[in-house]
């Protein structure tokens, strides 16, 4: 992983994390106006339209700048086609960040959510200087599971019914794992 400051990117084998632009917007519309995404997320909204992506794009540039929070948009090293989304929060009365991410249901498989969720979590430990990283994600979509395990994070508990979705209540799957590089 590379982390180029000046230009708020992260590089990988295969991947380019970088801040997303309004001229994303179409290609984030066309990823997440799907139902498979809107039932694994937490506040997506479905139907996606154009507006919903507009609307979330706008303040990521400040929120990076700000450290609140850093949201990169998941594209190929070569081609630069928009793969899906990434977040890191900044919570830094604790020092600590959640990862989200989403990637397009064409391109899931691939493994590109566990290559970008490495990158972030050297981006959060080794850049940012956290002391813990999180996620949690719906008990009914195992495959999110799997990323976290891969990146060494160990499950710390199970929220029962905490939210709801669709008329159903989820189990919140957390996730954590604390650094050990510092």
């Amino acid at each position: 992983m590379i982390f180029d400051n000046l230009n708020k990117k992260i590089t990988t084998k295969r991947l380019v994390l970088r801040l997303f632009q309004k001229s994303d917007a179409v290609a984030v519309t066309k990823l997440c106006n799907n139902y498979n995404i809107y039932k694994n997320t937490l506040y997506l909204p479905y139907p996606y339209a154009i507006k919903d992506a507009l609307s979330w794009i706008e303040h990521h540039h400040d929120n990076f700048n700000a450290n609140k929070s850093y949201e990169f948009a998941i594209t190929d090293k070569k081609t630069g086609e928009l793969y899906g989304a990434i977040a890191l929060s900044n919570n830094q009365q604790f020092n600590n960040g959640e990862i989200a991410y989403w990637i397009g249901e064409e391109f899931w498989g691939n493994g590109y959510a566990t290559e970008a969720a490495q990158a972030i979590l050297q981006f959060a430990f080794d850049e940012k200087q956290y002391h813990k990283l999180f996620a949690r994600y719906f008990s009914s979509n195992p495959a999110s599971g799997r990323v976290l395990q891969k990146l060494g994070m160990n499950q710390e508990g199970i929220l029962i019914d905490h939210v709801r979705k669709e008329n159903r209540y989820e189990d919140l799957i957390y996730y954590g794992i604390i650094n050990s590089r510092g």
